[in-house]
């Protein structure tokens, strides 16, 4: 009876699970449908299709396409899952669910060293490379990660270390807004754009660099994902399943700095999304299996930063808002949510 019961249970549990990746898929298809629709030149559904299938049409349509258009959405897609994926293994390692790269200052110190490091480039050498951008970001990412590491080995408090991980983000705000201030005008061409956070300007050479980083760092977590697992049942079970946790923990922070930093690099500072879309994700499947949560916090990721881009380019147009107001105004909600949520669990 138990068996049946338990084998009942999990068929429901995979169509949910499947239900949710269907929803996902719609969507993500739906949204590019109307990124790339949408703007101050509309660009009917059929004549879309032709360009992008057929190479054929209207230079001007195909190069707001081909230049503009899809190079942002993809950009959007790729950018919102890292960042997902990455509060998910920040929410891993610190075995909290409001751990997350925006809250904890990592993409913060990620901004400070990008835009330190973009100034100093482009006042010597008049360019500053995207590979220059991310390892600015990473190395940013993990000077805030190892602050935050410190704090943590002193204190045992959650509430006392998210005010910890806020209070250094602002402190980081403060450096690059002072570096922004007192840069020449012409060194900062391009960084009070970056340092407010948009996916605008992409081109396909940051779609294939951020590809290909991405697509490493997703595929390392994929190979984590027993560890992981393992993990979430606690240090003790992990270890007694053959996982070296101090290893395991590196590669976590590793794999979370990396995947923040090309945000960051890329997009500048976007708000929320990696603490929020997470949460989102692990209750709408209903579990917290690694293999499934991965790659639907990927997609769920790509799909919430592909709208908050698409208000922020249509809600005041043709003024366009920064991503970090959309994506605030979704996520600090869901935020809330879970504290006092947490709250109310522990008390009970």
């Amino acid at each position: 009876m138990e068996q049946k019961t338990f084998h009942e249970a999990n068929i429901r549990r995979r169509i949910r699970c499947g239900m949710v990746f269907a929803v996902l898929a719609a969507v993500f298809c739906l949204i590019i449908v109307l990124n790339i629709n949408t703007g101050n030149v509309r660009i009917p559904v059929g004549r879309i299709l032709k360009i992008i299938f057929l190479r054929s049409g209207k230079r001007d349509e195909m190069n707001i396409i081909w230049k503009i258009r899809l190079p942002r959405i993809l950009m959007a897609a790729l950018l919102g899952g890292a960042l997902s994926l990455s509060g998910f293994l920040l929410q891993t390692f610190f075995e909290n669910p409001i751990a997350g790269p925006f809250v904890l200052g990592i993409s913060s110190g990620a901004k400070m060293i990008v835009a330190i490091v973009m100034i100093f480039l482009i006042g010597k050498f008049g360019r500053v490379t995207s590979t220059g951008l991310i390892l600015a970001a990473f190395f940013g990412s993990l000077l805030t990660t190892a602050f935050i590491l410190a704090i943590s080995r002193v204190v045992n408090s959650m509430p006392v270390l998210l005010v910890a991980g806020i209070m250094i983000g602002y402190i980081c705000t403060a450096v690059t807004d002072f570096i922004v201030t007192f840069a020449e005008d012409s060194d900062i061409v391009n960084l009070r754009n970056w340092s407010q956070g948009s996916f605008s300007g992409m081109n396909w050479g940051n779609v294939a660099v951020s590809a290909v980083i991405i697509g490493i760092a997703v595929t390392c977590t994929f190979l984590l994902a027993k560890p992981i697992g393992a993990f979430q049942l606690g240090e003790a079970y992990a270890r007694s399943m053959g996982v070296n946790v101090r290893r395991f923990r590196v590669v976590l922070i590793f794999l979370s700095s990396i995947l923040s930093a090309t945000v960051t690099a890329f997009a500048g500072p976007v708000s929320f999304v990696g603490i929020a879309v997470p949460f989102l994700t692990r209750r709408a499947l209903g579990t917290t299996r690694p293999l499934v949560v991965i790659p639907a916090s990927f997609l769920a990721g790509s799909v919430f930063c592909m709208i908050c881009d698409l208000i922020a380019r249509m809600a005041l147009a043709p003024t366009e808002l920064k991503i970090s107001t959309v994506t605030s105004i979704f996520g600090a909600p869901v935020v809330i949510y879970m504290m006092l949520h947490r709250k109310k669990g522990q008390a009970g």
